[in-house]
C-alpha cells in the first residue's frame, strides 16, 4: 500500500514551514466584502426607498364650496287666467363676484323670469321634465348679459326650493 502523501509545505520568511491552503487574511477579506456588498445595498434600498425623489400621488385640489343666491318669491299667473305660480328660485353661481352682478342688476334678473314664468300653462309645468325643461330656460335668460355690451352671466345651475300651482 502506499503511503499518504503530506500535505505540501510552504516555507515563510522566518524559514519556518507551515501548511498550504487558505489563509486565514483571504477568509476575512472575503467576509469583510461579502457584508460591504451586503450593507450597500440594503443602505442603497433605505435611501430609495424614503428619499423625496419617488413619486408622490398627485395632490387633487379641493372642489369649490358652491355660492348660491336665493332669490325673492316668484308670483305670477299662468296662462289660462285660473291658477299661478309660486316658487322660490336659488342660483347655483361660480364666485362671490356673480353674486355682486347680480345682486346689482336685480330688477332686470327679476323682470325676465317673471316674463318666462308668466307665459306658462300650468299643464306645461306638472311633471318632473317639464321642471327641468324650465329650469334649464331660466338658466338661458339669467346667463344672457345684464347689460348691453355686457358678458354672459356664469351660472351652474338653477334649483327650486319651492314649486307651488294652485
Amino acid at each position: 500500500m502506499a503511503k499518504p502523501e503530506a500535505p505540501p509545505v510552504e516555507v515563510d520568511d522566518t524559514g519556518e514551514a507551515k501548511p498550504a491552503g487558505k489563509s486565514k487574511t483571504k477568509l476575512i477579506v472575503l467576509i469583510v466584502l461579502v457584508l460591504l456588498v451586503l450593507g450597500g445595498g440594503g443602505g442603497a434600498a433605505w435611501y430609495f426607498m424614503s428619499s423625496g425623489d419617488a413619486p408622490k400621488e398627485a395632490k387633487a385640489e379641493p372642489p369649490k364650496a358652491p355660492v348660491f343666491l336665493p332669490l325673492d318669491t316668484f308670483t305670477v299667473n299662468l296662462q289660462g287666467g285660473e291658477s299661478y305660480l309660486q316658487a322660490d328660485i336659488t342660483l347655483q353661481v361660480t364666485d362671490q363676484a356673480q353674486v355682486d352682478t347680480f345682486k346689482l342688476h336685480m330688477p332686470r334678473v327679476r323682470s325676465r323670469l317673471l316674463t318666462l314664468l308668466s307665459s306658462k300653462h300650468p299643464d306645461d309645468l306638472i311633471t318632473p321634465e317639464h321642471k327641468l325643461r324650465l329650469a334649464l330656460e331660466i338658466m338661458d335668460q339669467v346667463k344672457q348679459p345684464l347689460h348691453p355690451d355686457g358678458e354672459p352671466q356664469l351660472v351652474d345651475d338653477v334649483l327650486f326650493t319651492s314649486f307651488v300651482i294652485q
